[in-house]
């Protein structure tokens, strides 16, 4: 029987980053996935969605501005295979880099199933054929989460998909009714419309992206309806039907029922976790009612030896979240000294047109939460980069507490903001306050200057606006 000092279930960003981060430590670990290195994140998600993303930005700009750029041309073809296929090879170059620092760090790699068998084991039936198993002293669950199916709706990768089938189509439909208006909705539907496709967008609550600030979704729908997406927020789905020529969406709304007719419907209104049929229960480890693993702030589970990280927490379901939990339980294990992840200023994004990018409390939580608030707001339309990039939509939201000026949480919204964000989240994480923002001296012209702009407003000293 092999031995190990860890062993980690599942090989995506949490799993991964765990395994390696145990190797740094001096720990013997080896890594147990399925179906393939990185996950769902480098293989159907994160990561080809970003390369489709990119493709789409460009040729919306060939089909509505090409104009205010000086082009021209007759005959535009756009080949969304074309793009497909690059979006493949950016997740292929990427799983290659994993299998790489699997081997870089000495983790061994074992392609099968696996299954707690006791106390500090595993039983994997091997992708090639067989079982093992194999013992270890510590036990890492990096299992994921699956999309939520609803009955009546199962995905058949051809008239009904789900995220990952959605991600591999090669050819683009004429017209796609998308369920769940959170970020895999919002982010198909900047792909898809990004190429001319008719989208409709259905969710049930009162508005898209229903975790994020409600100025912020509402700032994204219009865009969207300029390009074309029609949003219906606060309405039920009641049916889906295959026809023909694709499916036939039933609505129920405001203004009662509605028909919509689309080639495809996408449904991706959430996960659940990857937490049955891996031995969890007859082992005695925790769950809660939706099936998550309950875990401490250490990411150790009720049952000694065995710990759990990322999606299968239902903690954060975010990549670089589950990668962040991944680290602090090896230096766990390990021993080392402990450190805790806060996971309400752990930064968001979602990558849409305008990209809209969060952390902390939203202004609405905020003041639900008691706090006495300053907010600092910064319009790009005002931003010199911006404008130079044809892209002053959205805005930049700075909350504070007014008493100290601590930063609560901030909401931004326009171009390339995912990248912005993490100055702000650098500043709540050391205890700085907006006016030190506003004191540090940013580059003109870029895109964030918006952060300073927001951060002076906070403090009543905004200077372009």
């Amino acid at each position: 029987m092999k031995q190990f000092d860890v062993v980690v279930v599942g090989a995506g960003p949490g799993g991964y980053v765990a395994a390696i981060r145990a190797s740094q430590l001096g720990l013997k670990a080896a890594i147990i996935d399925k179906q393939w290195l990185g996950g769902v994140c480098l293989n159907v998600g994160c990561i080809p969605s970003k390369a489709l993303l990119h493709n789409a930005e460009i040729a919306h700009t060939l089909l509505t501005k090409a104009d205010e750029y000086g082009i021209s041309f007759d005959n535009l073809a756009l080949d969304y295979s074309a793009a497909f296929k690059r979006s493949r090879q950016a997740s292929q170059r990427l799983t290659k880099g994993v299998a790489f620092l699997m081997k870089k760090n000495n983790i061994e790699v074992i392609e099968g199933t696996a299954k707690l068998a006791g106390a500090g084991k595993i039983r994997v039936e091997l992708k090639a054929g067989g079982e093992e198993e194999i013992q270890a002293k510590d036990i890492i669950l990096a299992t994921g989460a699956h999309a939520t199916v609803i009955p009546g709706m199962e995905p058949d990768g051809e008239k009904l998909l789900d995220y990952a089938q959605a991600i591999m189509l090669e050819k683009l439909p004429k017209s796609a009714v998308i369920i769940g208006g959170g970020a895999i909705g919002v982010e198909f539907a900047t792909i898809w419309s990004g190429y001319g496709v008719d989208v409709t967008i259905v969710e049930m609550l009162p508005h898209i992206l229903p975790n994020e600030d409600e100025e912020a979704a509402a700032e994204l729908v219009k865009a969207f309806k300029k390009r074309g997406v029609k949003v219906h927020a606060g309405t039920k789905v009641k049916s889906v039907t295959k026809t023909e020529t694709g499916t036939s969406v039933l609505l129920e709304g405001e203004k009662g029922e509605e028909t919509v007719e689309a080639e495809i419907t996408l449904v991706a209104i959430g996960f659940k976790p990857n937490s049955q049929g891996i031995g969890l229960e007859e082992a005695g480890v925790e769950l809660d009612k939706r099936g998550f693993v309950q875990i401490d702030d250490r990411m150790a589970t009720n049952v000694p030896g065995v710990w759990a990280i990322g999606d299968v927490t239902g903690k954060l379901l975010l990549a670089h979240a589950a990668s962040a939990m991944g680290q602090i339980c090896a230096e766990n294990i390990a021993g080392q000294e402990e450190r805790k992840l806060d996971y309400r200023m752990i930064p968001r994004a979602v990558f849409s047109d305008p990209q809209v990018a969060s952390f902390g409390y939203t202004e609405a939580q905020a003041k639900e939460a008691g706090f006495d608030l300053k907010v600092g707001r910064f319009n790009f339309i005002a931003n010199g980069k911006a404008l130079g990039l044809g892209q002053g939509t959205g805005f930049a939201k700075v909350i504070t507490d007014a008493k100290y000026g601590e930063l609560l949480g901030a909401t931004l919204v326009g171009p390339e903001v995912s990248e912005l964000l993490p100055e702000l989240v650098l500043a709540q994480a050391n205890e700085l306050t907006a006016e030190e923002i506003a004191h540090s001296v940013h580059i003109h012209p870029t895109l964030s200057e918006a952060i300073l702009e927001a951060a002076e407003a906070a403090q009543g000293q905004a200077i372009h606006s």
